[in-house]
């Protein structure tokens, strides 16, 4: 696509930004942590569990500068964006190990500011300043549609949703897509219609049974102060290949507010955030793509290719950070591994490497640094190993959430229970394809087998003196110590 003069303009806004944060960052050296995932990946308590760690003194023995003594201490410090809602960290610990509750989604963007004060391993005392940012999956989807044009944009969309699991869901949109013409006189109400519709397919898409996660534009999903208004009220048309728009069609119309979503949505979101990262997380809950099902494993498969695309990735140089910020550190991580016994993390870990391989073999060729890690920021059960029979099974000890289901029974929110999570393949690949490859809940199984993992409510927490209790965790101190161990050598 040409590079026409509002990419110049853009670019130029991102230099001097990037200019403005280097001068900064001379006398107080910054690094800029996006943590990202898909729907309910956990972002807000994988972020809530890293601050609460490093400023009370987890328990984290693979992030080598806590484990040996060399941070001093980590506070928290007014964020430096004013225009950004702050990340409120208070109320999600207190959710969290007060009200042994999950705290809400992520539905915006928000930010924090933690201080971390260390020792430099030559003995010299130092400062990292650690911004995080966090914002919703879904927009990091949309920042393609920036090199696609809106005819671009609904032949593929339209090829999408015509195509396997996808194609049952959008039949309500489809029939009424059927009686549009794009040629037509533009009509308000059609618009509406479609966006409507569209947007409930994207939504139908997203539910557990089908676990789709390439589904923009990300705001249809999640609207915000602007439901209802133009810039979210079109949809794809049945273009033709070659032509140009009829002035005054419906064509021009969708494709006029499809322009207008990109520059008052995704263009300020890239410039003003996206485009400043310096290190990026991206959550996948692997396992709710797994119940659903082949076609489930490669939608996430082609949005993790479609998010590294999006990725300004490089070898982080003195010129880069001067004009052109890159991403030199992506953490690819599979929550929900507490879900899971001990023995089957690899092969979630696998899984997911499975999904990022091309991806990210495309992003190391730029000298940026790769990553892949099954974890559980807060962990919610324990193991234990249940004799049946003559069997001994490896099970996972948990509190379900209340109204919960397994086997017929309905949980209160206040028994612990045991259950054998099952194991997942040694080979990944038997995940995403094959005739004997588990077809998932969207694929409507005769033996009613039900694959789905009970959620878990938080653990209860013992007071451990003054700093409170700690948060259990599996491997959040290796994602740390990938994320900004070298920052603090």
């Amino acid at each position: 696509m040409a590079f026409d003069f509002s990419d110049m303009v853009e670019e130029a806004r991102i230099s001097a930004r990037a200019l403005m944060d280097f001068s900064e960052g001379l006398f107080n050296p910054t690094l800029r942590l996006g943590i990202t995932g898909l729907s309910r990946a956990g972002k807000t308590v994988f972020i809530t569990a890293l601050i609460h760690g490093l400023t009370r003194g987890g328990r984290f023995p693979v992030f080598e500068p806590l484990a040996t003594g060399r941070i001093a201490r980590a506070r928290l410090e007014p964020q430096p964006d004013d225009a950004v809602p702050r990340f409120d960290y208070e109320r999600h610990v207190h959710t969290l190990i007060d009200q042994r509750a999950w705290p809400n989604s992520t539905v915006d963007i928000s930010e924090l500011r933690l201080v971390i004060d260390y020792q430099r391993q030559n003995g010299a005392e130092r400062t990292l300043t650690l911004d995080i940012v966090d914002y919703p999956g879904e927009w990091l989807l949309d920042l393609p549609l920036l090199n696609k044009s809106y005819e671009q944009w609904s032949r593929e969309s339209l090829a999408l949703s015509r195509g396997g699991a996808r194609a049952p869901l959008a039949s309500a949109w489809h029939a009424y897509l059927s009686g549009l013409k794009a040629e037509a006189p533009a009509d308000e109400q059609a618009a509406l219609a479609s966006a409507r519709l569209f947007t409930e397919y994207l939504r139908a898409c997203r539910d557990e049974r089908f676990a789709m996660s390439l589904l923009p534009p990300g705001r249809f999903l999640m609207p915000g102060s602007l439901a209802g208004s133009p810039a979210l009220t079109f949809a794809p048309l049945d273009v033709p290949e070659d032509g140009t728009a009829p002035e005054g069609s419906l064509w021009a119309m969708m494709r006029r507010r499809y322009r207008s979503y990109k520059d008052v949505v995704v263009r300020p979101f890239f410039r003003d955030h996206f485009a400043r990262l310096d290190r990026q997380v991206v959550l996948v809950d692997a396992l709710a793509a797994f119940n659903s099902g082949p076609s489930a494993l490669f939608d996430l498969e082609a949005a993790l290719a479609g998010i590294l695309d999006c990725f300004r990735v490089g070898r982080g140089t003195f010129l880069n950070a001067l004009f052109r910020p890159k991403i030199d550190r992506i953490l690819f991580a599979a929550t929900k591994a507490d879900h899971l016994h001990h023995s089957s993390h690899d092969r979630l870990e696998a899984v997911l490497r499975r999904a990022v391989t091309r991806a990210a073999a495309r992003a190391e060729d730029t000298g940026a640094t790769i990553d892949v890690v099954a974890l559980a920021a807060v962990r919610a059960t324990r193991e234990a190993q249940v004799t049946r029979g003559r069997e001994t099974l490896p099970s996972i000890l948990g509190t379900p959430m209340s109204g919960e289901k397994a086997d017929g029974e309905v949980f209160d929110g206040n028994t612990e229970v045991a259950t054998f999570p099952g194991e997942l393949p040694d080979d990944p690949q038997a995940l995403f394809a094959g005739e004997n490859a588990f077809r998932g809940l969207a694929g409507g199984q005769d033996d009613g087998t039900d694959f789905r993992f009970l959620r878990f409510r938080p653990p209860p927490l013992a007071q451990e003196g003054e700093n409170g209790p700690a948060l259990p965790h599996i491997r959040l101190d290796r994602a740390m110590q990938f994320l900004i161990g070298d920052r603090l050598q």
